[in-house]
Formats: structure tokens, C-alpha cells, sequence
């Protein structure tokens, strides 16, 4: 931090000189309020002339317009930038899903490069690297004062080369250093499995390929448990997806709901807004749907998990999500050049914008610190079994009142809450999401077996419909309109 300072007062002191020896051609332009844009340009001018002149060392004209260029917009706002070829070129990779790296999603905060997500099976991802990190040193180069695309710079270098990366961690006492290898980023959009009679859908970017391989996991899930009647509900994994693009938030959104809007922008002018509405259709068959969140679920992963909060179709699990509510669009300035510009904020079907606030779960449920494990602790000392049940005792009567399927199914229902049990030490909060949908799963069968005529034993305006998990999000108003296309969201910082 001293050193960012001390760089600042040294600018400050820089430009006061300049403005001593060239006071008359700069001062001339400033002429009150009412300057106008070519006067401005004209002290640009000056200044750039007087830098490629002047300068003590011989500075190269493309790179200091580019510069200026970046400075500008990124005064706006941390994501807005200026993309030259290179940077375009990687920008447009990674939005097909493929790029070269560590594998981390990261944002500039106070001159620190902070960490939105670590991306799933990367280096980074492998290395320990958590949401929420800053990131101060690359191979022992400070980062502070660089641009975060100077940062990003430091961190890329060729596949198999190593990177050793500083760490400053909330609830560590010092920062620690993290060494990763570089490798050829591949990003699985979409990866689909079962849990019990859960299917679990890790959703971990919003690429072009997302949809397609949504629908091509779930059905391939659902096939494996024998159709959908033996589900008993879905879990969308969400956590640390840094976002994408906008039109695949959409579609996905669109996958679960049936009707009313999923997201709102707006611009600068009213003409900019826009609005989407979902078309008939669930890929869910109207099953429970668990999202999952945490502090790395940024952007498009939120619009998702905005729309099914606000037509309650969803109980969102995790924790507070990241906070991004504003959409970039990236605009073309030459021919191998762009720049991603903030044009507009989004909002949830029930007007909501959660920029800078984040989505907070239904039910918030934290992510236990892993404990170190004491290997002589976790070896048993014998083999021998201390249970003690009915069916363990000699001579024990059996019970004849199951046939065998009964038997099998029961022992294969026991083997299931066994695995859930597992899985809470290695994921807690899935494991937390996957028990949610047992309960609505046994409620549901609970109030079907409700005599008719007999009070059901979940009442209330609250209760909610089934496949619809009541939450504490308004009722929404399906009368959205005005559909239309969605302007690409790339991600930024990524490397």
C-alpha cells in the first residue's frame, strides 16, 4: 500500500512540473465548464505530443493511445476495458471454451488483483485457490500499481511452465505463496451425475456450448435412474461460475420455467431495455430444483439463480453470490480490436438488481474448512465390528414380513443415506442441497397419502406446488415483454 502511494504523490508531483513548463498551450484549452469536446481533444493532443517528444526514454505511439484508451474506460467501472488483437483474440477463445493458463477468474479491488472463482479442474483450482483471494505477487513480482491486465500478463506464459503465486487470504494471518503449472484450459461447461435419486448438474461457465450440454447431461442422468418418475429432484451447481454469456443464462433460465419473465436490462435510455420471458417447457418435469451459490457465483450464474428465486421455482442453497449485476457488451472498434463496454444493468423478474448486493440464499449454509486428517487416527486398530442392533444379537428372530425386492430395496435405500452421509465430508453444502430434495420428496409422497377428505399435514399459503419450493421471494407478474437478443457477456480478467 505505501508503495501505491508513494507512486501516487510522485505522479502528482510529475504532472505539476509539466504543467510549470508547458503552462500557456495547456492552459489555454481550459476555458470553464463550457469547453467543448474538440478543445478536449485538442489537450489530448498536446499532452501526447509533448509525452512522445519529451519523454526520457523513446516511447512507441500505438502503445500510448491504447493506453489511454484502457485508462478511460476503465474509470467507468471495473469491466469496462479496451481488448487489443491479442486480448480479443483470447477474449473470443475463452467464450468457446478453451484458453491458456492457470485457470482464474479475477477482478481488480483497490489496486489488488482479487480472485472471483478458480475454475473448475484447472491449476489454480488444484493449487487451493479460493473465491475471494488477492493475489499480491507472481513469482515474486509485486503486482501492486499494474493494471489487471498487466497482472494477468505476468500470470499466462507457456503450457508445463511453473508459477509460483502469492496469497492474501481473509482468516490467514500471512500471505503464503501457491506454486501451479500452466496448462491448456478446457472448460466442461456442463458435468452431470447422480446422487442417490438426485441428479446434479455442476454448471460451471456460461459458454456457447452450455446448453446443449446441459440438456445432453440431464438426459443422459435421468436415463441412468430410469426416467424422470424416479427422480426426486434436480441441484444446480452454480457455485464459483464467474458468468459468460447472457443469451446461454437465458436458455438455461428458460430450461426450468414455464412462463413470466427471467431478466430485465436496462440502459441509459429507455429504448436500450429489453426484456425475456421464458416459453412453455421444464426440462425438470416439474421436479424440486436445489441451486447452489457461494461468493464466486458472479453475473449470468446469478441471473439464473434470480429467476428461479423470484418465480419460486428453486431453494437456493450456498452463500451470498458475488454481486454483479451490470452486462457488458463488446463493441468492435477496428478490425482485430474492441472493447467491452458497460451499456446496461440487469434485473430479476421481481425488479430487483443485485449489483454490488448479491443474491442471498434461501437457506444459508457455509462451506466447512476442511480439517487436517491425522492418518493414525483415521487407521482402525481392528477389523472386528462393536455394532450393536437387534439384527447383530445370536439367535435373533428374522423378519419374514418383506419379501426379498422388499429387503433390496430397503438395504439399497439405506446404502443411499449412507453415501449422503460420505459425501457431507467431502461437500457439505451439496450434501445439504441433496437432503432438501429427500424432504420434499417425502412430504410430497406424505400429503399423497393423505386420506381424501383428511386434513393434509402441510398447510399454509406458503406450502408451495410441487416442483415450486415455496421461499421468501415476492409473487412475480407474468406480463413481461419485449424479447429479444441478448448482447455477449465475456468474461473478464480471465486467464
Amino acid at each position: 500500500m505505501k508503495k501505491y502511494l508513494i507512486a501516487g504523490i510522485g505522479g502528482g508531483l510529475a504532472g505539476l512540473l509539466l504543467t510549470t513548463q508547458l503552462a500557456e498551450p495547456l492552459l489555454a484549452q481550459d476555458s470553464g465548464p463550457n469547453t467543448s469536446v474538440y478543445e478536449q481533444l485538442d489537450l489530448f493532443g498536446n499532452v501526447f505530443e509533448q509525452v512522445r517528444s519529451q519523454y526520457v526514454e523513446e516511447t512507441e505511439p500505438k502503445k500510448l493511445i491504447e493506453a489511454a484508451i484502457n485508462g478511460m474506460l476503465q474509470s467507468l467501472d471495473p469491466h469496462s476495458s479496451f481488448l487489443p488483437a491479442d486480448d480479443y483474440a483470447d477474449m473470443q477463445t475463452q467464450t468457446r471454451g478453451s484458453f491458456g493458463g492457470l485457470g482464474i477468474e479475477v477482478s481488480q479491488e483497490d489496486g489488488l488483483v482479487k480472485v472471483i472463482t478458480p475454475m473448475d479442474d484447472t491449476p489454480a483450482a488444484e493449487a487451493g485457490v479460493k473465491a475471494g483471494d488477492f493475489i499480491t505477487h507472481v513469482n515474486g513480482e509485486p503486482l501492486m500499481g499494474l493494471t489487471l491486465d498487466q497482472s494477468v500478463d505476468m500470470m499466462r506464459g507457456e503450457v508445463g511452465s511453473e508459477v509460483t503465486v502469492t496469497i492474501l487470504r481473509e482468516g490467514e494471518q500471512e500471505p503464503f505463496d501457491l506454486k501451479m503449472v500452466r496448462d491448456t484450459i478446457k472448460l466442461t461447461a456442463v458435468k452431470g451425475r447422480t446422487e442417490g435419486h438426485a441428479v446434479v448438474l455442476r454448471i460451471a461457465t456460461f459458454n456457447d456450448e452450455t446448453m446443449s450440454s446441459l440438456e445432453a447431461d440431464l438426459k443422459k442422468a435421468v436415463e441412468e435412474l430410469g426416467g424422470i418418475d424416479k427422480v426426486t429432484g434436480f441441484v444446480l451447481d452454480l457455485r464459483n461460475n464467474p458468468g459468460g454469456l447472457l443469451d446461454q443464462a437465458i436458455y438455461v433460465s428458460d430450461a426450468f420455467l414455464d412462463k413470466g419473465e427471467i431478466v430485465s436490462t436496462r440502459g441509459r435510455t429507455p429504448d436500450e431495455s429489453e426484456a425475456w420471458n421464458a416459453t412453455p417447457g421444464d426440462l425438470a418435469g416439474g421436479k424440486p430444483i436445489v441451486v447452489l451459490i457461494n461468493r464466486g457465483s458472479a453475473s449470468a450464474s446469478e441471473i439464473v439463480t434470480g429467476a428461479l428465486q423470484d418465480h419460486r421455482r428453486a431453494i437456493v442453497v450456498g452463500e451470498k453470490s458475488f454481486g454483479k449485476g451490470s452486462v457488458q457488451t463488446v463493441l468492435p472498434v477496428t478490425s482485430d480490436s474492441a472493447m467491452r463496454l458497460t451499456t446496461a444493468r440487469y434485473y430479476t423478474p421481481s425488479g430487483r438488481s443485485i449489483q454490488a448486493l448479491g443474491i442471498n440464499p434461501d437457506i444459508l449454509v457455509a462451506q466447512p474448512t476442511p480439517k487436517p486428517t491425522d492418518a493414525e487416527a483415521d487407521t482402525p486398530r481392528t477389523e472386528s465390528s462393536f455394532s450393536t442392533s437387534e439384527a447383530d444379537l445370536r439367535g435373533a428372530l428374522n423378519n419374514d414380513s418383506y419379501s426379498d425386492e422388499e429387503k433390496r430395496q430397503l438395504e439399497e435405500e439405506a446404502a443411499e443415506v449412507e453415501a449422503t452421509a460420505k459425501l457431507r465430508e467431502e461437500d457439505y453444502q451439496l450434501a445439504y442441497a441433496i437432503d432438501i430434495l429427500k424432504g420434499l420428496a417425502a412430504v410430497e409422497f406424505s400429503a399423497d397419502a393423505v386420506p381424501e377428505g383428511a386434513k393434509p399435514a402441510v398447510t399454509g399459503e406458503d406450502s408451495g406446488t410441487e416442483g415450486q419450493p415455496a421461499t421468501d421471494a415476492p409473487e412475480m407478474q407474468d406480463d413481461g415483454t419485449a424479447p429479444g437478443d441478448g448482447a455477449a457477456e465475456a468474461p473478464a480478467g480471465a486467464q
